[in-house]
């Protein structure tokens, strides 16, 4: 089994459940899961995490994302992006520095409504469900951060900008906001996903490359280990007469570590002296505690 996680290039048309589907059919495994669901209609980064890696989804999933966005004034639709169908037409921003001074107003905190056409839930029904059937229901605002927006090409009716941003963001409803905000109406016409949870655009791989490296036999030079994502923390190595308390999953006293010197107010990433990365702990009452266990010895 692989464990780890590969990052995706997501190609347009595919759902995020395609790719695991699709993954789990080119790497002969099952346990695989993505980090976020992206649009189908959108392209991009999309990490996905294999065999024990599947421990990090929520982890990864609550990360910052980027996005290039380019949006266009004029029209709303029911989908909030060039996919739906039109339903208001609006006069187009004749200003290119009030249209700017808006969009950069966003950056920070702000309550933003879910689209109608949204994988979001309410009362155990996915609001898109709810849309198909012709339903428009209230929404509860969701807080959101938008860390930054650069990269801002104004080109009226069009607009194109690079966005950093909290988990749970949708940039199609950012762009009707800034549309709203203009006494206007937006929709989204392109979307990429940049960056998320540390994987970029340039090192992301499309399904027929993966495919190709399990071919070619180069598929492991693909997968990140799961260690890479904890490199922050710092290392704590077990000594092999503590190996029965460590592999048991008991917490472990500072007394254990090779280490004399470690820092208690930090996570640890621990290691047995065979340089296999056990898992993440974390201090109380004067000893490690685990907090997510990856290795297992009968793989």
């Amino acid at each position: 089994m692989l464990n780890g996680i590969i990052n995706v290039y997501k190609e347009q048309d595919f759902t995020s459940h395609d790719v695991v589907a699709k993954l789990r059919g080119i790497l002969h495994q099952k346990k695989i899961g993505h980090t976020g669901t992206l649009d189908p209609n959108a392209t991009g980064v999309l990490p996905v995490c294999l065999g024990r890696g599947t421990k990090l989804c929520d982890f990864l999933t609550a990360t910052k994302k980027q996005y290039r966005v380019t949006f266009s004034f004029g029209k709303e639709t029911d989908t909030e992006d060039i996919w739906g169908t039109v339903i208001k037409n609006c006069e187009i921003p004749q200003s290119s520095e009030k249209v700017k001074e808006k969009i950069l107003s966003f950056i920070g905190e702000y309550a933003q409504i879910p689209p109608m056409y949204s994988a979001k839930k309410v009362n155990g029904k996915k609001l898109y469900e709810l849309a198909r059937e012709g339903k428009v229901i209230e929404r509860k605002p969701q807080k959101v951060i938008i860390y930054d927006i650069s990269d801002l090409e104004i080109k009226l009716p069009e607009v194109s900008m690079l966005v950093t941003c909290s988990k749970g963001t949708y940039i199609r409803s950012l762009c009707r906001d800034i549309g709203q905000g203009l006494d206007s109406a937006a929709y989204m016409t392109k979307l990429i996903r940049t960056k998320s949870s540390g994987f970029k655009i340039e090192n992301a791989h499309t399904l027929s490359e993966i495919e190709e490296a399990v071919k070619n036999g180069t598929i492991e030079e693909l997968i990140v280990p799961i260690e890479r994502i904890f490199l922050n923390l710092q290392k704590g190595t077990v000594k092999k007469a503590f190996y029965k308390v460590l592999f048991n999953g008991n917490p472990l006293k500072l007394s254990y570590f090779h280490e004399n010197e470690l820092n208690v107010s930090k996570k640890l990433r621990v290691y047995d002296e065979e340089k296999h990365f056990i898992g993440i702990y974390y201090w109380k009452k004067q000893m490690f505690f685990p907090d997510k266990i990856f290795y297992d010895q009968n793989d």
